[in-house]
C-alpha cells in the first residue's frame, strides 16, 4: 500500500512522508538504504562523560578533598617530601578510580548490545525477525500479545488489539487501538495482534523523545553499593573520631601542631577504602560480562548481588525446563482414532503413523490439522547460515501446529490464502481458547476454537453426544498424564459469521493434538544443583494438573501422593509450604504466590517468557526471562538467558556469590590495615613510640596496599563448595556472618607484631620508625595472600594477578627505605639486609596465623548442611 501519512506532533508540523508498505515488506536493499539515511532505530544515547568529568568527579570524594586540604598545609609549611606523596597517592587513586569508570560504562554498554530487542518484519517477503535497532521508516511490523511497539507505527490489521501505554502516558489501563490509527514505540500490546507500517523510528518516536529528554539522567547507584557508601560514612566518622584522638596525644607529647595535624589526615584517608564504590561497580560490572559470556545476560546490575541470596526459584515449564521446541507428537480424531506424528523440532516434514505403523493421512485428521493451522498466527522460518534448523516465529506451540499440519500434507500458505481470515478472537487468558473466522471459496464460513479441552469441549457443540464428549476427555487426561500438552479444536462451516467470535456456537469437536516439548537432556539434574545450592525449585505453570505433575515427578520435584495446587481451584498463595508444584494459575495467582513466598523470608527469583509472567517477573527479587520469550517479558526481568536453559542459573548463582564473596574479602583486607594503623598510631606513644608514622609513610603503606592488591583481590575465584553454602539473607550486613570480628583479629594481630618490632628496635638503638613503616606494609600483604580464596581442582596457581600484585608492592615497599630518593620523600633511614629479613619474617606471623585458623575452622561462610538441604532452604525449615 502507498499513502500520505501525516506527521505527528513532535515533528516537522506540517509536513507529510510518503510510506510504501507493500504486502511484501520493503527489499532488503531499500531497508539498508534508509537505515543509512535515517540512522539506527534507538533512542539517543547519554553523552558520554568528558576526562575531565571523570577526574573532578574523583576528586569530589570528601576524603580526597582532605587529602588535597592536607597537601595546601604541607606546601604553606615548606615540607615538600610529605607534599609530593600526598599528590601521587591522590593522582594513583585518581587513575585508578577513572579506569574503573571507563571499564565498567564499556561493559554495561555490551550488556545492552546483548538484550537489544528485535522486532518481526516482513522483508523480502517473508517474516523475519531482526534487532529492532534496525527497523526503518517503511517497514512492515507484526506485533502480537507480549510484544513491545517497537517504533511508531500506522495501524493497517488490528485485531482486539490493546495497549499499556503506562511508559509513555502513565495510564495503567490498556487502551484499545483500530486500523488507521497510531501505535506509539514503547507500549505494550496486552491482547490482540496488529500489522503496521513504521512512520517514525529512533529519536523521533513517541518513546525516543522522551528518551532524549531523559538521556542525561544519572543512574540510581544499586543496593550494594548504597550500603558500601553508608558503611563508609561510618567508617568515616569512627576514623575521624579516633584520628583527633591521635592529634590530640602527638601534641600533648609535644610533636608539631600542623605535622600531627596532617598525620590525622592522612590516617583518616589511610584508615577507610575510599574507592571501595568504584570498585564495587567494576566487579559487577565485569562479574555480568562473565554471566553475559555463560548466555545469562543481567539487564541491571543489582541483579548480579542479589543472584547470590536467591533462595527459590519458581519456574515455569515450557521452553525452560523442556528444549523448547515443540512437537505435536500425538492426534486423536473426533471418532477417537489416535495417531503418532513423528518429526524433528519445526522441520515441515514427518511421518503418521498408527499403531506404530506409517500411514495415509484419513480427512479427518487432514480436517483436525487445517484447523490447527488457521486457528493460528505462528509461522516457521527456514534454516539460515545463523540458524541451521527450522525455527518458530511467533508463539512455540503454535508453529509446531504448523509444522504438524506440513506433516498431515497441508501446505500451510496455500491453505491460509485458501481460507483468509476475516475475523478472531485472540487467545484469551479467562476463557483459555482461541477463535477464528475464515471465509471459503463458496462464501461460506469456517468457524475454529482452539484451547483447553476443559475449555473447548464445554462449549456449545452440535451433534456431539455425551459418548463423543466423555471419550475425547479421558483421552486428553491419558495424554495429559504422559506429559504432553493436550489442544482442543472444533469447527463448524456457517452461512453467516457468528456474531460474537468469543463465544461461537454449533461447532462440533474435530479432536485432540498433544503437543510435547522434549525435557532438557540436563533438566533432572537442575532441581539437585539448585538443592544443593540451598535454592529451592517450584513450578509454576498453566499447564493441566497432570501434565504439571509428569514433568515435576521426572524432575524429582514431585511423587505419588504429593500436592499439586490448582490456581483454578482457589487461592494458590495459601497452599502448604511443601507445595512443589502448582498448575492452571493465573497471572494474577503468580503474583500471590511470589508475594507468599517472600512473606516467609524467602528470595525468590522467578521465570517466564510470556506477556503473561511480566507482572510476576517485575514483582520476584529477581526476573529470569528467557531469551526466546516476550519481549514483554524480557523487558520485564532482571537476567535474560539467550539459551533458554535454566541451569544457566545455576552458573549465574555462583557467579553472584563469588563477586560478593570477593567484595567481602577486600573489605577484610582493608579494613584490617586501616585498624591496625590506627592501633598502631593510637598505642605507639604508649610503648615510648611518640610518632610511629610520618604522614608520608602512612600514605605510601595506603597506595601500594590499597592499590593493585586490593583490585587483584576482586579478581579471585569461586570458592570450592561456593554452591553448597546457605544462601546470604538480604537484610545481612555486609560486615555480618562474622567479617566484623575478622577484621578485628586481623587488625590485631597486624597491630601486635609491628608495635612488638618497633619496641625491639627502639629497645636495641635501631631506626625503630623505618622498622615499623616495613613491616606494617609487608604484614598488611601478607594478609592479602592469607585471605585469598583456595585454588580450583586442577589449577596449580589459581589467581596469578594476586601474588604478583603483592609482590610488586613488596619491592616498593621495601625500596622506600633502600633507594636514597624515596628515603628522602618518606623520611626514613636505611636498613640492613638482616633487619630487613628479620622484618619480613615477623611480617608473615599475622597472615601465617590467620591461614592456619582458616584451615582449622573451614570457610568463612558456612556450607549448607545435610539437614538444611533437605529443607530445600536455609531460610524456612519447614518447606
Amino acid at each position: 500500500m502507498t499513502g500520505q501519512v501525516q506527521v505527528a506532533d513532535g515533528d516537522v508540523r506540517g509536513a507529510s512522508i510518503v510510506v510504501t508498505a507493500p504486502a511484501t515488506g520493503l527489499s532488503s536493499t531499500e531497508a539498508a538504504r534508509r537505515l543509512q539515511a535515517d540512522g539506527p532505530n534507538a533512542a539517543a544515547t547519554p553523552p558520554r562523560r568528558h576526562l575531565a568529568t571523570r577526574v573532578l568527579h574523583q576528586l569530589s570524594d570528601p576524603l580526597v578533598a582532605l587529602l588535597l586540604a592536607a597537601a595546601v598545609v604541607t606546601t604553606v609549611l615548606r615540607d615538600y617530601p610529605d607534599t609530593v606523596v600526598i599528590l601521587l597517592v591522590v593522582a594513583v587513586n585518581t587513575a585508578i578510580g577513572v579506569v574503573q569508570e571507563v571499564r565498567a560504562d564499556r561493559a554495561i554498554a555490551a550488556l545492552d548490545q546483548l538484550a537489544a530487542p528485535t522486532a518481526r518484519v516482513v522483508r523480502d517477503g517473508r517474516d523475519a525477525v531482526l534487532p529492532a535497532t534496525e527497523l526503518v521508516r517503511g517497514d512492515l511490523v507484526r506485533v502480537e500479545a507480549g510484544d513491545v511497539v517497537p517504533a511508531d507505527l500506522l495501524l493497517h490489521d488490528a485485531s482486539r488489539l490493546h495497549l499499556d501505554e503506562s511508559a509513555l502516558t502513565g495510564e495503567s489501563v490498556p487502551v484499545p487501538r483500530a486500523a488507521g490509527e497510531e501505535a506509539s514505540a514503547g507500549t505494550v500490546v496486552t491482547t490482540g495482534r496488529a500489522v503496521g507500517t513504521a512512520v517514525r523510528t529512533g529519536a523521533t518516536s513517541a518513546l525516543g523523545r522522551i528518551a532524549t529528554l531523559a538521556a542525561s539522567t544519572r543512574p540510581t547507584a544499586t543496593p550494594l553499593q548504597r550500603r558500601l557508601a553508608s558503611l563508609g560514612r561510618i567508617l568515616g566518622g569512627v576514623a575521624v573520631l579516633l584520628s583527633g584522638l591521635v592529634f590530640a596525644v602527638g601534641v600533648v607529647s609535644g610533636r608539631p601542631l600542623v605535622e600531627m595535624a596532617v598525620t590525622a589526615v592522612s590516617l583518616v584517608v589511610a584508615a577507610v577504602p575510599e574507592s571501595l564504590p568504584a570498585v564495587v561497580t567494576l566487579a559487577l560490572a565485569l562479574g555480568a560480562r562473565r554471566m553475559a559470556a555463560a548466555r545469562a545476560i543481567p539487564r541491571r546490575l543489582h541483579a548480579v548481588e542479589t543472584l547470590g541470596s536467591v533462595t527459590v526459584i519458581a519456574s515455569d515449564k515450557t521452553g525452560t525446563l523442556t528444549e523448547g521446541r515443540m512437537a505435536v507428537q500425538s492426534a486423536v480424531t473426533g471418532d477417537g482414532a489416535l495417531f503418532g506424528v513423528t518429526g524433528s523440532g519445526y522441520a515441515p516434514h514427518g511421518t503418521v503413523h498408527r499403531d506404530g505403523a506409517p500411514v495415509a493421512v484419513p480427512d479427518e485428521l487432514r480436517r483436525l490439522a487445517r484447523a490447527g493451522l488457521l486457528c493460528n498466527d505462528a509461522t516457521l522460518a527456514p534454516p539460515t547460515e545463523q540458524r541451521p534448523r527450522w525455527g518458530a516465529v511467533g508463539d512455540p506451540l503454535e508453529a509446531a501446529l504448523v509444522a504438524f499440519a506440513a506433516r498431515c500434507g497441508l501446505d500451510p500458505q496455500t491453505t491460509r490464502n485458501a481460507w483468509p481470515r476475516v475475523a478472531e478472537h485472540p487467545f484469551d487468558q479467562q476463557l483459555r481458547r482461541m477463535t477464528t473466522v475464515h471465509r471459503s471459496c463458496d462464501r461460506r464460513y469456517l468457524v475454529v476454537c482452539k484451547g483447553a479441552p476443559e475449555n473447548v469441549l464445554t462449549a456449545p457443540l452440535l451433534d456431539a453426544d455425551a459418548d463423543e464428549l466423555a471419550a475425547l476427555t479421558a483421552a486428553a487426561h491419558r495424554l495429559a498424564g504422559a506429559g504432553l500438552r493436550v489442544l482442543a479444536l472444533a469447527a463448524a462451516v456457517l452461512d453467516t459469521p457468528p456474531a460474537d467470535p468469543a463465544r461461537p456456537e454449533g461447532l462440533r469437536p474435530l479432536g485432540l493434538v498433544a503437543v510435547g516439548d522434549p525435557l532438557r537432556a540436563a533438566a533432572p539434574d537442575i532441581a539437585d544443583g539448585f538443592a544443593d545450592a540451598g535454592v529451592r525449585l517450584v513450578l509454576v505453570t498453566g499447564d493441566h494438573p497432570a501434565t504439571a505433575a509428569a514433568i515435576a515427578g521426572q524432575l524429582g520435584l514431585w511423587s505419588e501422593g504429593d500436592p499439586v495446587v490448582r490456581g483454578d481451584d482457589g487461592d494458590p498463595a495459601a497452599a502448604p509450604p511443601a507445595t512443589r508444584v502448582y498448575a492452571r494459575t493465573q497471572p494474577e495467582q503468580k503474583l500471590d504466590i511470589i508475594a507468599g513466598l517472600q512473606s516467609r523470608g524467602h528470595v525468590v527469583a522467578m521465570t517466564g517468557d510470556g506477556v503473561n509472567d511480566a507482572p510476576a517477573l517485575r514483582r520476584a527479587d529477581i526476573g529470569v526471562a528467557m531469551g526466546g520469550g516476550t519481549e514483554v517479558a524480557r523487558q520485564a526481568a532482571d537476567l535474560v538467558l539467550v539459551d533458554d536453559d535454566l541451569s544457566t542459573v545455576t552458573a549465574a548463582i555462583g557467579e553472584g556469590r563469588r563477586i560478593y564473596d570477593n567484595i567481602r574479602r577486600f573489605l577484610r583486607y582493608a579494613l584490617s590495615g586501616g585498624v591496625a594503623e590506627i592501633a598502631v598510631m593510637l598505642l605507639g606513644p604508649l610503648f615510648g613510640l611518640p610518632v610511629p608514622l610520618l604522614p608520608a609513610q602512612i600514605l605510601w603503606i595506603n597506595l601500594l596496599t590499597h592499590g593493585v592488591p586490593g583490585v587483584a583481590l576482586g579478581a579471585e575465584p569461586a570458592e570450592p563448595g561456593s554452591l553448597r553454602r546457605v544462601p546470604r539473607s538480604p537484610q545481612e550486613s555486609v560486615l555480618g556472618a562474622g567479617l566484623g570480628r575478622q577484621i578485628l583479629v586481623g587488625g590485631a594481630l597486624i597491630a601486635a607484631v609491628t608495635l612488638g618490632a618497633g619496641v625491639l628496635a627502639a629497645h636495641w638503638n635501631r631506626p625503630w620508625q623505618s622498622v615499623i613503616f616495613i613491616v606494617l606494609g609487608l604484614a598488611q600483604l601478607g594478609v592479602a595472600l592469607a585471605v585469598r580464596a583456595p585454588r580450583p581442582p586442577g589449577q596449580r596457581w589459581g589467581n596469578l594477578a594476586l601474588p604478583l600484585a603483592v609482590a610488586a608492592s613488596a619491592l616498593l615497599q621495601v625500596a622506600g627505605v633502600l633507594l636514597p630518593p624515596l628515603r628522602e620523600l618518606l623520611g626514613t633511614e636505611v636498613l640492613g639486609v638482616t633487619e630487613l629479613l628479620a622484618c619480613a619474617a615477623v611480617s608473615v606471623l599475622p597472615g601465617l596465623a590467620l591461614r592456619l585458623t582458616r584451615r582449622t575452622s573451614g570457610t568463612d561462610l558456612p556450607t549448607l548442611t545435610p539437614s538444611v538441604r533437605e529443607a530445600d532452604s536455609g531460610v524456612e525449615k519447614e518447606m
